[in-house]
């Protein structure tokens, strides 16, 4: 069971990241639930939470994006329901109709591209598909939210009444105000609206020659609005039948909302479904923010954060336009506590921040901004002590509550557990109080926990040194600025750098010089060595890199000059024998040409035969001779030859049919992309690429920049789309 202290994440400023990640839900519902998330208990969980978020993220790159998952909350809905006799509105129905829409819109989806989304899916099936709510509601209400004329017989019947009264209605009015006003006895607005009742704008004066009940009068007093005698009766009937009209539409109203109350349960998974969908997709849009990856997770005792980010670090100094240095760091069982030393301002707490607020990060279900290739381990407990942390209420001194808190540490701290100290030992005698967090490290030492920590004591930077599962650290300093490179170095520990900073802020040499006589000689010379050999620790770093470079670029020489020596010797070898057959067919050549001659001027046949005959002797007699059984063995031996090969040659070529029917079904069973204008593409087992200018019945034609051509859609892969 992971179990990580509310005073962890407060020291980690956990809340910070809920709060940047609250911003992102679509919800009210969503952010209150991101306020409340807190490291997971068990693995399994964990891993679920954290593929989730992955696989939504990877969403932005598929075809396939996730629906909509917007909603607005439904708790006053829902506690209406549970209380007998109570009907909801047409509004608060509509309600009902959208989250069971947006619901069953997700279900449908992932139910579709389970392939794409295995964890979403299954985490989608335990919650019910029906439509038989929106089914029940959309039968009485319409889409503009009013109770449908067919929603009973009764209404119908009253509102074609009410339709009737008010057309009476409207021409009686129309009749009076046309009287009047060719009288002159209205205002020049001649009409007005009071308590929901067209009434006549009469002027004043004129008030006892308009018959009607008067309905009111304007601010100066000049204007009576006077509702016509004739139309009185008709508002009088045309209020009672509105009045019938909204008892008829609250006895539909109450009866469809006994028929939804049998769905509350369901319509609470609904709610708390797209909350939670909500707060995935908020934590996706936060990785993709923060450059997050999920890294490996290890089954063995490991934590390894490659170029690792602090988020928040990271976003202000985005905001600020100033870059952020990422931090390598490694944990294993052969290197489990680390001892960050080194001067102030350097990066030593936010690199133990880092670690510590990624960590949470990944146990609450969150991708982290480190490299891909990350290795890192599940921890039951996360213990922090950074900061000043003087309690005033209870009247403890910094010492004070950091002893409280290494009890604590003490108390929890097992082969489970990840420590992060800030200034170790710090509050007190530097002697005392560099003995005491000696002890303290010796314990967590021999309890196999994994912890870092930042010191400036020489004894603790020593039993780090000591130690074989301890190891020193340091952050990096330019040694002739004295400026932070704010880069961790493992393997050596760091110098304070006390007096070179101080000569640097501009402190008098003289007084530095007073301070150095009166601390122990020892501890300078210590100090100044720790000081030296980060020095020449950095020439060599930079010596190392020039002659890595150098035999780099030597290596790569050799292999050119290699190479060209071999060609070289290929085409001497080429010439030389191409030379030998020259000069050989020059010598026969020549010998041939004397007998010619002699046979030219003495026409003796024989001898001409005798002469050519010496010569194709002499010549047979260089090439090897064999038998008739050496021939025919020779002969089996090349068709033996000859029968392997055509095997191996048909093994090859089976092997590539099998391997060509695996690609074919493996390219058939991929989800095709389709294809969009300014897409780039290839034409199948093509190389050349080309963008899709426009698209017309399962042809595209594609520009290849020099020629278009029109290729059917089927013929053609994707490479890449329009950014």
């Amino acid at each position: 069971m992971i179990r990580i202290s509310q005073k962890t994440l407060n020291d980690l400023e956990f809340s910070t990241v809920l709060s940047q990640i609250a911003e992102l839900c679509n919800t009210d519902y969503g952010k209150i639930k991101v306020q409340k998330i807190t490291p997971l208990p068990t693995k399994e969980k964990l891993h679920i939470s954290l593929q989730q978020v992955f696989e939504y993220k990877s969403s932005y790159l598929n075809d396939a994006k996730i629906p909509n998952h917007g909603f607005d909350s439904i708790n006053k809905e829902l506690q209406l329901l549970g209380i007998e006799n109570t009907f909801l509105e047409s509004i608060n129905l509509k309600k009902l109709v959208s989250i069971s829409t947006t619901s069953n819109e997700l279900l449908s989806f992932f139910r579709k591209f389970k392939e794409l989304y295995p964890i979403l899916y299954q985490t989608s099936t335990e919650v019910t598909f029906t439509k038989e709510i929106i089914n029940l509601i959309e039968a009485i209400i319409d889409k503009f939210g009013e109770v449908k004329d067919n929603a009973s017989a009764t209404l119908l019947g009253l509102r074609k009444e009410i339709n009737e009264i008010q057309g009476k209605l409207n021409g009686s009015f129309g009749r009076d105000l046309t009287r009047y006003n060719s009288l002159d006895y209205l205002d020049d607005i001649k009409e007005s609206v009071v308590d929901n009742r067209r009434v006549l704008a009469v002027k004043a004066m004129y008030r006892r020659k308009v018959k009607g009940a008067i309905m009111g009068s304007s601010k100066t007093g000049s204007i009576v609005y006077i509702e016509p005698e004739a139309t009185l009766q008709f508002s009088r009937t045309l209020s009672n039948l509105k009045y019938e009209e909204r008892e008829e539409i609250v006895k539909i109203l109450k009866n469809l909302t006994n028929k939804i109350r049998p769905f509350i349960e369901l319509l609470e998974h609904y709610q708390e479904y797209l909350s939670d969908i909500d707060v995935i997709a908020a934590k996706s849009k936060y990785a993709s923010k923060i450059n997050a990856v999920l890294p490996r997770i290890s089954e063995d005792r490991e934590l390894t954060l490659k170029d690792a980010y602090h988020p928040l670090l990271y976003l202000n100094n985005l905001t600020k336009g100033d870059k952020t240095h990422p931090q390598t760091i490694s944990l294993d069982q052969n290197n489990r506590i680390i001892v960050i030393s080194g001067p102030n301002a350097g990066g030593k707490s936010i690199t133990l921040k880092t670690v510590g607020l990624l960590q949470v990060m990944l146990q609450s279900g969150m991708l982290i901004p480190v490299h891909e290739y990350s290795r890192v381990c599940l921890f039951r407990n996360i213990l922090t002590d950074i900061g000043d942390n003087q309690s005033i209420e209870n009247h403890l001194s910094t010492y004070s509550y950091r002893l409280k808190n290494m009890n604590s540490f003490l108390k929890k701290c097992n082969d489970g557990t990840l420590f992060l100290i800030d200034e170790f030992g710090t509050g007190s005698d530097p002697e005392l109080g560099g003995a005491l967090a000696e002890a303290f490290l010796e314990v967590f030492y021999e309890r196999e926990s994994f912890g870092i920590i930042t010191t400036h004591y020489a004894n603790l930077k020593m039993l780090a040194n000591e130690l074989p599962n301890m190891t020193n650290a340091n952050m990096l300093f330019d040694s002739r600025t004295l400026e932070p490179l704010f880069k961790l170095h493992l393997g050596e520990a760091g110098s304070s750098f006390t007096f070179e900073v101080a000569q640097k802020n501009g402190i008098p040499y003289s007084l530095i010089n007073k301070a150095k006589k009166k601390v122990e000689r020892g501890k300078i010379r210590f100090d100044k060595s720790i000081a030296n050999l980060q020095k020449e620790r950095s020439k060599l770093q930079k010596t190392t890199a020039v002659l890595k470079t150098k035999e780099q670029k030597a290596e790569e020489e050799k292999e050119r000059l290699d190479k060209i020596n071999q060609r070289i010797q290929q085409k001497l070898e080429g010439y030389q024998e191409l030379f030998d057959t020259n000069q050989k067919m020059i010598y026969l050549g020549q010998k041939i040409n004397g007998i010619s001659e002699k046979y030219f001027n003495t026409k003796k046949k024989k001898e001409l035969i005798s002469e050519f005959l010496k010569i194709v002797e002499v010549e047979n007699s260089k090439r090897k001779k064999q038998t008739l059984k050496q021939r025919r063995a020779e002969k089996v031996k090349e068709q033996k030859i000859v029968k392997e090969v055509e095997k191996k040659v048909e093994v090859i070529r089976e092997k590539k049919k099998e391997l060509k029917v695996k690609e074919q079904k493996a390219e058939e069973a991929k989800p095709r992309i389709t294809l969009k204008i300014g897409d780039r593409v290839r034409m199948i087992d093509g190389k050349s690429t080309g963008t899709i200018d426009t698209i017309e019945k399962g042809k595209a034609v594609v520009n290849y920049g020099i020629f278009t051509t029109n290729i059917a859609i089927e013929q053609l892969e994707f490479v890449e789309r329009k950014k």
